[in-house]
Formats: structure tokens, C-alpha cells, sequence
């Protein structure tokens, strides 16, 4: 009996495969009387990955029906991606001037000639297609974030609070911290423009929105420091440690003027250590250095430098360290001194400073967004031994 079932076994999976291919030759045939042969030859070049030929396929393809709207959207979006947005805009508006097409085809099209209008700089044509696209069910979210990436690139600032607002609540995604990016980009605004009282309400409306942001309480620091509020400086930038401590680098130097101008450098000192035992960075430690040195002199620095070496390795350091090094040298150790003081020089002019969590651009400029993906508040000072 067993070996009965083992002979059958291979008819019954012919059997299946002659019943699925006949189904589906029935289907294929049906779908051909429908669409012109033109339309699988094109496709075909698709799949291939022969656009060019497809192409030339379906530009002679001039009718449009119901059958056929999903081919000219892939079709659009193709010449799109092509760059041929001229080419993409006049299909997307011939789609959208059939009369027979239904609402979900119409709106999908009304989206892709949004997104041809925004490959082509046409923004305000591309926001008039994607406010009416907010009140499709379907498509409320792209149009949303298309929304968003218009008035990003318009520096609409008081547009784009409102609609992330609206974004965040249809998505549930949480935007605060993005929308106090918006209020610093305000508070910037207001700040070029001498317009203070607007400055400091746009930087309290980017706390309110984020207690997190870091930019905020640098903005409200630096505009403490332009007014020779030292107290008030000090207090936003030390915010900044229990905000996000990866950007603590960004606050030693000015921290330092404030106690300096106040005549408190013991104080100054005082939180230098604190910052040392909590955290790696090593801007602490080159600022203490460099105090050591005013203070107690080269060697007192150079210790110094050592002892924190070995709990945190870092080029800068080693790069300070031999520069104390140098003034102390005699003339063989110093010509070898200079060249290990070359190199680690070279090694860091040419290191970047930033690094974006989200995409991996790098740079030697704190961005507050990301230059390459767009992304809002995640570029950082690079950790590490080449780094903090």
C-alpha cells in the first residue's frame, strides 16, 4: 500500500500543476482580450529591467481606462525616477482629466503629480494637490509628510507646526521633538531680525514642546551670553547635561567664559571634575589641562593628560599631550616628538567632528538637520577615541 501512495504521489503533483496552469492560462487569456498586447510587452521590458524599452512601449499607448490606469502611474512615476518630470506631469495630467476614472485612481494620480511637481520646484502647485489629498482616507498621511516636506523647504515654519500637529494625531507618531526644531528655526529667524522678545517666546515654545532639546537651551544661553546675563547663561547651558549629556562638548567653552566673567573659576573647576567622573568626554579633560597648566604649570598638565588616558584612549588627547611634550623636549626627542605631533594633527584636521545617527553623514558642522536624510536632531558629536 505504501509503495502504491509513492507511485501516486508524482500524478496527483502533475495533476495540480496542469489544473493551476490551465487556471491560470484561462485568466492570462481573459486579461488579453482586454488590454492590448502592447501593454505585456511592455511590461515585460519592465521586469526585464529595460525601462528604455519600455518606454518607447508605452508612450505610443494613448487610450486610457480602467484596465490601463495602474500601467500609465507606473509608467509616470518611471520617466519621474528618469528625471523626465515633463514627461511624468503630462501623464499624470491626462489621467486626471479622464472622466471615467473612480476616486481612489484619481487621488492616486493627484499624488503623483504632486510628487512630479516637487521633483520639478513647482511647490506651490505641489500644496494645492496634496491640501486637497488631506481629505482622502487613503492617502491623508503621505500627503501629510509631503505637506511637511514643502513648507520644510519654504522655511514656512508656522505652517509646518500645524500641519506636523495634525500629522501627529492621525499617525499617533510622536513629533514634539521635531516641532521644537521648528520654534528654534523661528527663534533663529526672530534673533537675525533684532526681534528679542519674539526669540525668547519661540525658544520657550521649543522647550514646551520638548524639555529635551538641546538647541533650545543653547539658543537661550548664547542670547543670555550676548547680554551679559552670565547667571542666566549658566543655567541653560548646564541644562544640557540632563538633556542629552552626548553634546556637553558644545557647552564647556562658553560655560568657561561665564565663570571667568563672574571671577569663579573654582566653581568652573568644581563642575570640570563632575563631568569627568560622570561622563567620557574629552573636552573636559582638555579644558582641565589646560587650567592645570595656567595654574600649576606643563608637567602638573601633562599628568594629568596621562592619568586620563588610560581611563579614556583619544587622539586629541594624545595630540595635547605631545604638545606639552614638545616644550619640554630635547632636541632628538623632540624631532620625534614633532613628527608623532604632525601626524595626530593631520589625523584629526582631517577627522569630522558630527556624525547623523540615522543616515551616517559626517561632518565638521553641527547640523540640526541631517543634510543627507532630513532627519531632525540627530546628528551628534562622534564618541570614541577619535571622538569625545
Amino acid at each position: 500500500m505504501n509503495e502504491l501512495l509513492w507511485l501516486l504521489l508524482p500524478v496527483a503533483a502533475a495533476s495540480g500543476w496542469l489544473a493551476a496552469r490551465h487556471s491560470l492560462l484561462t485568466k492570462m487569456g481573459h486579461i488579453s482580450n482586454t488590454l492590448s498586447p502592447d501593454y505585456f510587452r511592455g511590461l515585460n521590458y519592465l521586469l526585464n529591467e529595460q525601462p528604455d524599452k519600455a518606454i518607447d512601449v508605452f508612450i505610443k499607448l494613448i487610450d486610457v481606462d480602467s484596465d490601463t490606469v495602474e500601467t500609465h502611474l507606473a509608467l509616470g512615476a518611471l520617466f519621474r525616477r528618469r528625471g523626465e518630470v515633463n514627461r511624468a506631469i503630462r501623464i499624470h495630467q491626462n489621467l486626471i482629466a479622464r472622466p471615467n476614472l473612480i476616486a481612489e485612481q484619481r487621488n492616486q494620480a493627484l499624488l503623483e503629480l504632486g510628487q512630479d511637481y516637487l521633483c520639478a520646484g513647482l511647490l506651490d502647485r505641489a500644496e494645492d494637490l496634496f491640501l486637497q489629498l488631506i481629505n482622502s482616507q487613503a492617502l491623508r498621511l503621505q500627503a501629510y509628510y509631503q505637506l511637511l516636506d514643502i513648507y520644510q523647504q519654504e522655511h514656512d515654519w508656522d505652517k509646518a507646526i500645524q500641519i506636523a500637529d495634525k500629522l501627529a494625531r492621525v499617525s499617533g507618531e510622536s513629533l514634539h521633538h521635531v516641532i521644537a526644531q521648528y520654534r528654534c528655526e523661528q527663534a533663529d529667524t526672530w534673533r537675525q531680525q533684532q526681534q528679542l522678545a519674539l526669540t525668547h517666546q519661540a525658544i520657550q515654545q521649543a522647550l514646551q514642546a520638548d524639555p529635551a532639546c538641546v538647541r533650545a537651551s543653547l539658543l537661550e544661553g548664547d542670547l543670555a551670553l550676548q547680554a551679559e546675563d552670565y547667571p542666566a547663561a549658566i543655567q541653560a547651558f548646564k541644562r544640557v547635561e540632563q538633556q542629552d549629556p552626548d553634546y556637553l562638548s558644545e557647552v564647556i567653552e562658553p560655560l568657561q567664559h561665564c565663570y571667568e566673567q563672574l571671577q569663579q573659576m573654582a566653581q568652573f573647576t568644581d563642575y570640570l571634575n563632575t563631568l569627568l567622573k560622570r561622563y567620557n568626554g574629552i573636552t573636559p579633560m582638555l579644558v582641565m589641562a589646560k587650567i592645570l597648566k595656567q595654574q600649576q604649570g606643563d608637567q602638573e598638565a601633562a599628568d594629568f593628560i596621562v592619568k586620563q588616558l588610560h581611563r579614556r584612549p583619544s587622539i586629541r588627547g594624545l595630540d595635547h599631550l605631545l604638545e606639552l611634550a614638545l616644550m619640554r623636549a630635547g632636541h632628538i626627542t623632540y624631532d620625534h616628538l614633532l613628527l608623532l605631533k604632525d601626524m595626530t594633527s593631520q589625523l584629526l584636521r582631517n577627522k569630522p567632528i558630527y556624525k547623523c545617527s540615522h543616515c551616517g553623514f559626517t561632518g565638521k558642522t553641527l547640523h540640526w538637520q541631517c543634510p543627507s536624510c532630513k532627519q531632525w536632531n540627530t546628528i551628534k558629536p562622534i564618541q570614541g577615541i577619535d571622538g569625545e
